[in-house]
């Protein structure tokens, strides 16, 4: 059975775009060849500057002879009918079948296809892919109409077994597929013949090419790593910079070299932004004072010099940005201790917000008085809450934060401590952001909780009062980021605090109940990673008024665990008959059964006792639900479950007696309206 491999080699593919194209190749030649009738044993794919490859072992010979069967219309159908069949199959009306069936006679198609040779489907295959590829963008070159994101060069595609390799017949827009690889682009530019994948990783390695995306990444740490620890330094680990720079280079060479002295008391986080915004340098970093000391840069070729000129040339380009941060700091820096943060941040009423929110002024105002509101419920006191609320965005009228975004945040921790302000109200200029992924930490800090709640509450209410809400994969504002944030910090916290309230004083034009909808169907999906059902958040939800979040969790886990054991099984089960009954009668009768049942018409035994064990799990379901006791709760609810099943055993519903029939059918919603207390039950599924 041969393998296949596919180089297809180009100019340089953006950094951005290779990990995605890699999997892209794989998916659409490995469908595309298995919708023909070919499989295959294993796929890998690669991805380097200048070329993308892809193995796949165990491909047969040939794909295997298909005969088809179609079911068309009767033999007497309508002209048109019988046309459209024929389009579909491909057959004349001589080449169908007619066959006896219990509605007459019926035109069959009977289709065989004959097997075909491995070759053909990997070209057709193959260039159906490369002149379909979804690149995010695409050009045109010279006087062909074929599109690659940058020109493409060559193509190489065998199928190689043990009697040797065969190149499969293709040519695509005058690039006539082959056997020869290219190696690095200065230091192996050479081609040379391959004649299997082993053979054609071994040699782009001496030809200075390392393959494998995940080996190019390993190699750049571990050297990295490396120089930092024999300096007593460590390389500050960045793995969206280490993604970008392994897709830079095909040859690693990993160098390091000094920052210069007149720089190294810039904070660490603007030395690591503009090493790697513009240079795309890891920073090392001096464990004994904290500080950004060197850094390190990604050759893509060795020198006889071993980088000395390269370093050079770096240490110089790095001077001349790290000259203007220099100069930026020293900007904000003057303007701090001239007009302090709150004088930093007037300049932010000349920002737009939104056009229908306000500026960012007016949201700082708004926050303010948010957090404010939120401090006493958060353990924070209500001045430092309000206080860090008004220059917690001061950063966003620095000259750094507008050089680099990033350090939105960052620089106002920096600012506020500068400016004089509690350690506090600077850590929450720093961490309101926060969570802004869903493996990013919360704050915990009373102060930043209260202005991180306060920020994504406005945020929230604000839109949802201009009915600019996230829609299908839309959501250009962030707020499930937003709802996620809010969601986490009030569990992971477990922070005691309604909802509702707050998105009303926030904005009182939102919808708040449409608001705490959208929140319930965050937290569905943050809770779905740790297996809890949506039913059952479903279930808890509906009993309205759930706006205390932390409270709905729990209440949604004793509930899971409840439907878990075979009491909540069974309870459900009992539940899901006297509901099935008392709709179908309901709806049968016209009327609703939801009098309360007289104890009086109930006969001895069985149907006195689920009057009896109804009146001691409502009592006892209150009184659990009053303490937020839920497990508790849900094992007086677990008591019902006896008393219920002996009911259906003894007790026919529709008794002959209108006044008992119906004052069991209101007993059995009775059952319904009791348990309704802890969850409507309803809801769940299954």
């Amino acid at each position: 059975m041969p393998d296949l491999l596919i180089e297809l080699f180009s100019e340089e593919i953006p950094a951005r775009m290779q990990a995605r194209a890699a999997q892209d190749l794989r998916r659409l030649m490995t469908d595309g060849l298995v919708e023909r009738g070919v499989t295959y044993a294993h796929a890998a794919a690669f991805a380097t500057p200048r070329r993308l490859a892809l193995a796949l072992t165990g491909l047969p010979e040939a794909t295997r002879p298909v005969r088809e069967e179609r079911r068309g219309p009767r033999a007497d159908a309508p002209q048109k009918a019988i046309e459209g069949f024929l389009r579909a199959t491909g057959l004349t009306r001589e080449q169908l079948e007619e066959r006896e069936d219990k509605k007459g006679r019926v035109l069959f198609a009977v289709i065989e296809r004959p097997g075909r040779n491995v070759d053909e489907v990997v070209a057709e295959t193959l260039e159906e892919v490369i002149r379909s590829f979804p690149w995010p963008k695409s050009m045109r070159w010279g006087a062909g109409a074929l599109r690659w994101v940058r020109p493409l060069h060559s193509i190489l595609c065998i199928l190689h077994d043990d009697q040797g390799a065969r190149v499969v017949p293709l040519e695509i827009d005058g690039i006539r597929a082959g056997d020869v690889a290219r190696g690095h682009r200065f230091m192996a530019p050479e081609p040379f013949a391959v004649r299997s994948f082993e053979d054609y990783a071994a040699r782009l390695e001496a030809a200075k090419v390392v393959l494998d995306p995940e080996e190019r990444k390993r190699r750049i740490m571990a050297d990295a790593a490396s120089l930092a620890f024999a300096q007593g330094l460590e390389l500050v680990e960045d793995p969206g910079l280490l993604e970008e720079v392994a897709g830079l280079v095909e040859w690693p060479v990993t160098l390091m070299g000094p920052i210069a002295p007149e720089f190294l008391d810039l904070p660490p986080e603007v030395l690591r932004a503009s090493m790697k915004e513009h240079q795309k340098f890891f920073s090392v970093r001096n464990p004994v004072t904290d500080r950004i000391e060197q850094f390190v840069t990604v050759a893509n070729v060795e020198t006889p010099d071993h980088g000395a000129l390269i370093l050079a040339g770096n240490r110089k380009v790095l001077s001349a940005r790290l000259s203007d941060a220099k100069f930026f700091w020293e900007n904000d820096l003057r303007a701090v201790r001239e007009k302090g943060l709150e004088g930093m941040a007037r300049k932010l009423a000349n920002v737009t917000f939104h056009s229908r929110l306000g500026s960012q002024a007016e949201r700082i105002a708004r926050i303010e008085a948010l957090a404010r509101e939120i401090a006493p419920l958060v353990g924070a006191k209500p001045d430092m809450a309000a206080e860090a609320a008004r220059i917690a965005k001061a950063d966003l009228a620095s000259e750094m934060v507008y050089e680099f975004p990033e350090l939105q945040g960052a620089m106002g921790r920096r600012y506020a401590l500068e400016a004089g302000h509690a350690p506090e109200i600077a850590a929450a200029c720093a961490e309101h952001y926060a969570p802004l992924g869903p493996s990013d930490a919360v704050p915990t800090a009373p102060v930043s909780v209260a202005v991180a709640l306060a920020d994504k509450i406005d945020m929230l209410a604000g839109f949802w009062a201009i009915d600019e809400k996230p829609t299908g994969s839309k959501d250009p504002f962030a707020l499930r980021r937003a709802a996620l944030g809010v969601i986490r910090i009030v569990l992971e916290n477990d922070l005691r605090l309604r909802l509702r309230p707050l998105f009303a004083k926030a904005d009182p034009r939102c919808d708040a109940d449409d608001l705490m909808a959208f929140f319930a169907e965050r937290l569905k999906a943050h809770l779905r990673a740790e297996g809890v059902r949506h039913d059952v958040i479903d279930a808890c939800f509906a009993l309205g008024g759930q706006d205390d979040v932390a409270l709905l969790v729990r209440r949604v886990r004793a509930l899971q665990a409840f439907l878990e054991q075979d009491d909540g099984a069974n309870l459900l089960a009992g539940y899901r008959r006297a509901a099935n009954i008392l709709a179908a009668e309901e709806k049968k009768d016209g009327v609703e059964y939801s009098l309360d049942p007289m104890p009086e018409l109930a006969e001895p035994g069985p149907e006195r006792a689920l009057f009896e064990a109804l009146d001691r799990a409502e009592a006892e379901i209150a009184e659990a639900l009053g303490a937020e006791d839920f497990a508790r709760a849900m094992r007086a609810m677990a008591a019902l479950r006896g008393p219920i099943d002996a009911f259906f055993e003894a007790v026919v519903v529709n008794a002959p007696n209108a006044a008992v029939r119906r004052n069991r059918l209101c007993l059995l919603n009775r059952i319904r309206a009791v348990t309704l207390q802890a969850a409507d039950l309803s809801l769940i599924e299954g």
